[in-house]
Order: C-alpha cells, then structure tokens, then sequence
C-alpha cells in the first residue's frame, strides 16, 4: 500500500482521498477531516524546527498521515509515543469500566485510570483492535510497513516523560499532537512536557477537546488557552483542538 506523497505524485487525486486511502483497515477513531488538518499544518511547518511528536498512537491511524506529510517536507521523523498494552493487560474494574496495567523495561505503567473505558466501548471497539494481534505494537508496526513509512516512523513504548529524558534535553519538535490518556493529570503533565521541547511557531494538537472529556478541556484551558505562552488557539474540527508556541 503507498502512502499519501507516494500516492500524489503523477494522481490527480485529492490528499483528502489519499489520506482515506492510506488509513483505510487502521483501526481507530481519529476522522478524515482531523487527519486531513494533521496533514496541512504538518506540511505549513516546514520552516520550524524539529520532528513530530505522536502522544497515543495506537494502531497508527494518525501516525501514518504525519509520516506522509513528514516524507513531504523531508528529513523529519515521527516520534510515535504510546504505552501500546497487550491484550492481557486490560483488566475490568469493580464499576465494570476498563483500565490497563503493563510493564515496560521494569517500570510499572498504568492506563486509563482516571478517564476509564465503559464496557460496552471497550468489548465493541477497543478489542477490534486484537483481533489479529494480541500486540498493539505488532499491529502498528505492520501498519506502517505496508506503507512504505518505517524509515520515518519512529515508535517508543513508554510515556512522554520517559521519551523525553530519552531524547535529551536538545531534542526539538515543530508539531506535537496529544492523544494519550484523557485524565486531567495525565493531560496536564503531557502538555508541561511537550512545551519544553517545542519550537517556537510550533503545534500543539490535542484529540477529543471540548467534546466530551472534562479533564482535556480543563487541561487545555489552565495551560494552554490561559498561558501566556501559546497563541492562535483554535478549535479546528468538532474534536480538533490547536495553538501555537509564541
């Protein structure tokens, strides 16, 4: 399957068909008119500093539009950041949401706690993702390899504090899009970690703001909208939320 430069080149097609086209089979929930705005401010970064940060990649839906659009520019990585638990990993709570618990290079990590997943979502939706893997991480790998992308995709299997330390204190980013655990702590400290290695004039994107989730929005509000350190704030999709490092 080619990506959606690959696939532009001599095509009349549109880049919103390509990215339909590119994504189709990934499972998840991220919709063309947000992978298409993913797409255009990658492409409008060209002359900021730095690589992409994915926050939440799952099966690598989103990951395989920012990689499209980094072949674009060139010389850009996508920096894939997600905890990426097993099957065996989900465990029912007592109210019978679902969170996980996986084990990573010995540190214990834990997901969906305090923004847990309902039953029915996760036996409906969330398992469609292990019906051919009992690994999210296989599954996103063999995605973007169909893809031609695996040069440019780059995934780590922790959180964004431990990718940060990681990479180091040098490490730069042009665009950074959040869509990892929904929990108002968890959002907040992805946002204070982002803002240290983000360039100016760069993005920050969050999925699933001012829609249904009160600890995203209280997040984005206290430390994004409120912060003298952003700008341009706009809701770009029904679920789409963006601003710009001053």
């Amino acid at each position: 399957m080619t990506s959606v430069s690959e696939a532009s080149n001599g095509s009349a097609a549109s880049a919103w068909e390509r990215i339909e086209h590119s994504v189709k089979g990934i499972h998840g929930w991220t919709p063309i008119d947000q992978l298409f705005a993913l797409f255009v401010l990658t492409i409008s970064s060209r002359e900021i500093r730095g690589d992409i940060v994915e926050v939440g990649s799952w099966c690598g839906r989103s990951a395989v539009v920012l990689a499209s659009a980094a072949k674009i520019i060139g010389n850009v990585n996508v920096h894939c950041i997600d905890l990426f638990p097993e099957k065996r990993d989900w465990k029912q709570n007592r109210d019978g949401t679902y969170s996980f618990e996986t084990v990573i290079d010995g540190t214990v990590y834990k997901g969906n706690q305090q923004q847990t997943v309902w039953k029915d979502a996760f036996e409906t939706q969330t398992l469609k993702a292990y019906h051919s893997h009992d690994s999210i991480l296989e599954c996103f790998t063999e995605n973007v390899k169909s893809r031609n992308l695996e040069d440019i995709v780059k995934p780590f299997r922790g959180d964004l504090p431990s990718f940060s330390q990681e990479v180091g204190g040098d490490f730069r980013c042009r665009l950074a899009f959040l869509d990892g655990d929904h929990g108002y702590d968890a959002v907040c400290q992805d946002i204070q970690t982002v803002e240290k290695f983000l360039s100016p004039g760069g993005w920050i994107c969050f999925d699933d703001a001012f829609s249904s989730y009160d600890g995203v929005d209280k997040a984005i509000t206290e430390l994004v909208i409120q912060s003298p350190n952003f700008e341009c704030f706009q809701q770009l999709t029904r679920k789409f939320f963006v601003a710009r490092k001053r």
